[in-house]
């Protein structure tokens, strides 16, 4: 997996950028430097925990959804975790993710 500071930084980036927010705009609502969010985003620095909870609220989310990255992964990663999930599935969900899949290909 990459790293997951990148990954940190890059889930960031996104979820300010759908808020249509710059990043002077993100840290004026965190009280810090523009440049200390550009850290942030690259991956070369990491937030304390109060830091994290005051992104979290600047972004209008909740605090886990920034660690949510798995979205991405390596495509290696991601389609190892995908064969996993669908292992976990019964029969019936697993055909119906089939045919979902399926679709998508052929869509």
């Amino acid at each position: 997996m990459e790293n997951v500071t990148i990954l940190f930084g890059t889930r960031i980036r996104e979820l300010r950028k759908a808020r249509g927010m710059t990043q002077g705009q993100l840290a004026d609502l965190l009280d810090i430097e523009q440049k200390h969010v550009s850290l942030i985003e690259l991956g070369k620095s990491y937030p304390s925990l109060d830091r994290l909870m005051l992104i979290a609220e600047a972004l209008n989310v909740p605090l886990p959804s920034l660690f949510d990255f798995d979205h991405h992964m390596a495509e290696s990663e991601r389609v190892r975790g995908i064969e996993e999930m669908v292992r976990q599935l019964g029969e019936a969900d697993q055909r119906r993710i089939y045919r979902i899949v399926k679709a998508f290909l052929e869509g």
